[in-house]
C-alpha cells in the first residue's frame, strides 16, 4: 500500500510514541526469559521492535484485513517466540562471560532479585516463558497458550510443574531473603 508523505510521518511517530512507551517493559520481561543476560535481553527487545516496526509500516494497526487490536499484548508475544527461536538455536547456549555487569541499586532486596534471578535462569527456556507470561506479565491461561502456541491445558500443567521446579531450586534459601 502506498502511503503519502503526511501519513507516513503520522505513522512513524505513532510508532516512535509506541517504541517509548513499551521499551522499558519489554526490557524486564525480557531480562526474566533470559533468567537476567541483559544483552541477550537487549538483543531481543530489539529484534521485538524491528519487527513491530515491519508491521506498523504495513499498516496492520488501521483498518483492513490484518488488524491488530492490542499493539502491547502483541508486542510481548512477538518478544517471547523471539526469545523461544533464540534458545533453540545451537549458540543460544554460549555466554561470553561468567560475571554480572554492575548495575546501579534499585529499591527493593537486590539479593532477592539476584536469587530468583538465578533460579529463574536453572529453568528450562519454555518454563521461563510460561512463568514470566503467567505471573509476570500477568496473562491468563488463555493468552498465554496463544503466546506459546499451546493448549490451555498444556500451560496449566506446565505453570504447575515450573512453580514446582523453582520452589524446588529456591527451597529454604528464599526465606532468608524475606521480610518477616
Amino acid at each position: 500500500m502506498f502511503w503519502s508523505g503526511a501519513a507516513r510521518e503520522a505513522r512513524e511517530a505513532e510508532y516512535l510514541e509506541f517504541a517509548t512507551a513499551r521499551a522499558g517493559h519489554l526490557y524486564r520481561s525480557a531480562c526474566l526469559l533470559t533468567g537476567g543476560d541483559t544483552y541477550l535481553a537487549e538483543d531481543l527487545v530489539q529484534e521485538t521492535l524491528g519487527r513491530m516496526y515491519q508491521l506498523w509500516r504495513r499498516g496492520s494497526w488501521s483498518a483492513g484485513v490484518a488488524r491488530i487490536d492490542n499493539p502491547a499484548a502483541y508486542a510481548h508475544t512477538v518478544l517471547v517466540r523471539a526469545y523461544l527461536t533464540h534458545q533453540r538455536r545451537r549458540s543460544s547456549t554460549e555466554r561470553p562471560t561468567g560475571e554480572l555487569p554492575d548495575m546501579a541499586a534499585r529499591e527493593g532486596d537486590p539479593e532477592l532479585r539476584l536469587t530468583l534471578l538465578d533460579a529463574l535462569a536453572r529453568l528450562s527456556p519454555r518454563d521461563r516463558a510460561v512463568l514470566t507470561l503467567r505471573y509476570w506479565e500477568d496473562r491468563s491461561v488463555e493468552e498465554t497458550a496463544e503466546a506459546m502456541r499451546a493448549s490451555s491445558a498444556a500451560v496449566r500443567t506446565q505453570s504447575s510443574r515450573a512453580l514446582t521446579r523453582l520452589r524446588a531450586l529456591l527451597g529454604d534459601g528464599l526465606a532468608e531473603h524475606t521480610l518477616s
